[in-house]
């Protein structure tokens, strides 16, 4: 029974991170590098901090898929309490928007293997994550909403920012990222 696992809880996910690809895979290069202002991500930026986010985190609970993934990325840095971040430029923001659309996948490929295969007892399970000279056990359950979390974050300020370029991202703006239709309701 699939309502074990972590897919049934976390359903509609799945259609937020279609609909972010919808929105990023007709870009231009010059929408991709479009930003509001000197101090902020460009669209391209933005797209790749959502993918690797997603990484760097699944990464540290050893999700399923992830390993493949992370093997993949020639470029880290160590921070001071010991933790390897991905160099954001070890991800092109390409002439095109297909480079980003092959990292969303990868990336949600990753998340949908781990809602797959963790049922909610998995939640619990914790990993040490030292942060600012504290060393914290954090939980399966914390990491996952932590990025699920990001995902809305983030896809609200992409569409913003295609807004602010007139591009109608529909899915984004009009549906809430939400495509995932609810069954229909039986006649009574």
């Amino acid at each position: 029974m699939d309502s074990c696992f972590l897919a049934t809880p976390f359903d509609g996910w799945n259609g937020y991170n279609t609909s972010i690809v919808h929105a990023v895979e007709p870009l231009a290069a010059e929408q991709l590098t479009w930003r509001p202002c000197a101090a902020q991500r460009s669209v391209g930026e933005l797209v790749r901090h959502i993918a690797i986010g997603r990484l760097q985190w699944f990464m540290r609970m050893n999700a399923p898929k992830s390993a493949n993934l992370v093997a993949t990325i020639n470029d880290w840095v160590t921070d001071g309490d010991g933790n390897r971040h991905i160099i954001e430029e070890a991800i092109p923001i390409a002439a095109s928007a297909a480079e980003l659309v092959h990292w969303l996948d990868a990336t949600w490929q990753m998340i949908d293997a781990t809602l797959h295969q963790w049922t909610v007892e998995d939640l619990a399970e914790s990993y040490r994550h030292k942060f600012r000279d504290a060393t914290y056990a954090v939980s399966r359950q914390w990491t996952i909403f932590r990025i699920l979390a990001h995902d809305l974050h983030h896809g609200g300020q992409l569409s913003i920012m295609l807004g602010q370029q007139g591009i109608e991202a529909f899915e984004l703006t009009g549906l809430g990222g939400h495509i995932v239709e609810p069954p229909l309701a039986d006649d009574e």
